[in-house]
């Protein structure tokens, strides 16, 4: 079978605690080196992450800029890559050991395939695992209804840490929208799983760094995190809208491809500014229809209920009521006990200590 050379395209910003295990992780790879190169950019810290970083030099190249977001780093790491597939990784996640054999050996079997993801383990900020992989549908191009409607639930697996791409394909998307400062992998992703086929691999390889500093994955209602990601969303959705009519998309594929994204982005401007309790409703139901289409008629109508009353209180409000009941212990052991949320039958999930 023939070989790929592989850059790894690390992009990294005030990641002084965490950069370190990134690197060692892509350098002990059980991948030769020689087929390998490992950039790392940075933007714009303003910690000690460029001195970390350069003392690994000259196994791994820093490229340094001033701070303009995952696009903007993106943007200038990407036409430094010499490899004809490229894989990402957050400064603050880490690769399994076989993660760039296992990704070269699926884009060297099967030339249809353009980008490859893979399981990720959640690394909890209480130090627990929760490893998520797919079951079924690890085959899927995003350029057809049936194809999109298998991709908008396989995203996850897709992101940042998990998504290598043929540098071909990233040649043909070009530069990302640096106005999409987060949630930029999802532009890349996209468009790749609709020029070429997806594979998702049946195995965990990345892991996925819950903290305080994550700028998709929230803890808490930080209002100023809320919005930044909200902008990037709603950015994310249109610009993804009209690429995709650019390059000749279906409007019903383009339509299923971006739903997610775009009811995603209209739920936090509710949650922020308020609204029509009929947004809440649409919305509300948009993301519950995407993310549990195989929920029982039971939790169904419970669902429907809940946005029943929304219909009668400002956006604001539900969603303020929504965080107060979250927090409550009776509420989520009753929810737990007699309606929980319905799995995602095409994901499992496996708990375990952490390493």
């Amino acid at each position: 079978m023939p070989r790929s050379f592989v850059s790894v395209l690390i992009d990294t910003y005030n990641h002084e605690r965490f950069i370190e295990q990134a690197i060692v992780s892509a350098l002990e790879q059980d991948f030769p080196a020689a087929e390998r190169e490992i950039i790392v950019v940075d933007d714009g810290s303003t910690d000690r992450t460029p001195e970390i970083v350069k003392k690994f030099e000259p196994r791994v190249r820093l490229l340094r800029k001033e701070n303009g977001g995952q696009a903007s780093a993106f943007n200038a790491g990407i036409p430094e890559c010499r490899g004809e597939i490229v894989a990402f990784l957050d400064g603050d996640d880490w690769w399994a050991p076989q993660k760039l054999t296992r990704v070269a050996q699926a884009m060297n079997a099967d030339a249809s395939v353009g980008i490859v993801g893979h399981g990720i383990v959640n690394v909890q900020r209480d130090g627990r695992e929760r490893a998520e992989v797919l079951r079924e549908g690890f085959h899927f191009q995003a350029n057809t209804i049936d194809g999109a409607l298998l991709f908008r639930r396989r995203g996850a697996f897709l992101g940042t840490s998990r998504m290598a791409i043929r540098a071909a394909i990233l040649t043909w998307i070009g530069p990302v929208p640096e106005t999409i400062e987060i949630q930029a992998d999802e532009y890349l992703f996209t468009l790749a799983a609709v020029f070429m086929g997806a594979q998702i691999l049946p195995e965990a390889l990345t892991y996925y760094r819950l903290h305080e500093g994550n700028s998709f994955q929230l803890a808490g209602h930080d209002a100023q995190k809320l919005r930044h990601k909200q902008k990037s969303l709603a950015i994310l959705a249109k610009s993804l809208s009209r690429q995709l009519e650019i390059i000749g998309v279906e409007p019903e594929v383009c339509r299923t491809v971006v739903e997610y994204t775009q009811a995603s982005a209209d739920q936090l401007r509710l949650v922020l500014d308020g609204g029509w309790p009929w947004e809440t409703v649409k919305t509300e139901w948009t993301i519950y229809d995407i993310l549990h289409p195989e929920a029982p008629f039971s939790h169904r109508a419970f669902k429907m209920l809940i946005l029943f009353g929304a219909l009668f209180v400002t956006p604001k409000r539900f969603y303020s009521l929504q965080r107060t009941l979250a927090q409550s212990g009776f509420y989520k052991h009753a929810r737990a006990r007699w309606l929980p949320v319905p799995e995602m039958e095409h994901i499992q999930k496996d708990w375990h200590a952490g390493s």
